[in-house]
């Protein structure tokens, strides 16, 4: 949810206009609408670049993961690890376009670790992966836009913590 529908709907909740802080809030969300729709076009543009060079930063970080047994073991299981990196860099470009982790949340983290605990899939691997991708986006994104597409990577990794 964005920060002007919460406004809104916390404001009409207690019956009152919207205060002048939120007002400021809204008025900063419209205003940096232009930067972070930037840096949504260039991770979605750059998409398969960051989640393969990323693939391949984590598999020379976690050999494990790809080396028989693990769970990117066969080229199936490894397009299945790169499928998943892929989601949760498309999450994470929903954050930024509404400004909000809230759409990361409900969307795609709900219940992660507990699935991938399950699968037998290593948790730290996949915030591996996110932290992997972070590092390749920002490497494409002036200092200012890295930074604020930063946090959205550091939540979702912070999930999986």
């Amino acid at each position: 949810m964005s920060i002007v529908t919460k406004s809104i709907v916390n404001a009409d909740a207690e019956a009152r206009y919207l205060s002048p802080g939120e007002l400021d809030r809204i008025k900063s969300f419209v205003t940096s609408g232009e930067r972070r729709l930037r840096i949504a076009q260039v991770l979605t543009e750059s998409r398969e670049r960051i989640v393969k060079q990323a693939g391949d930063q984590l598999f020379q970080k976690r050999p494990d993961v790809v080396s028989p047994g693990g769970n990117a073991y066969g080229e199936e299981m490894t397009a299945t690890c790169l499928r998943d990196m892929d989601y949760y860099l498309r999450l994470v470009t929903y954050g930024v376009v509404a400004g909000d982790t809230t759409p990361i949340e409900e969307i795609g983290l709900v219940g992660v670790r507990e699935m991938y605990n399950s699968l037998g899939t290593p948790v730290p691997a996949v915030a591996e992966s996110i932290r992997c991708m972070k590092g390749v986006a920002s490497s494409m994104l002036s200092s200012e836009d890295a930074a604020e597409a930063a946090s959205y990577f550091d939540f979702v990794v912070g999930a999986m913590q």
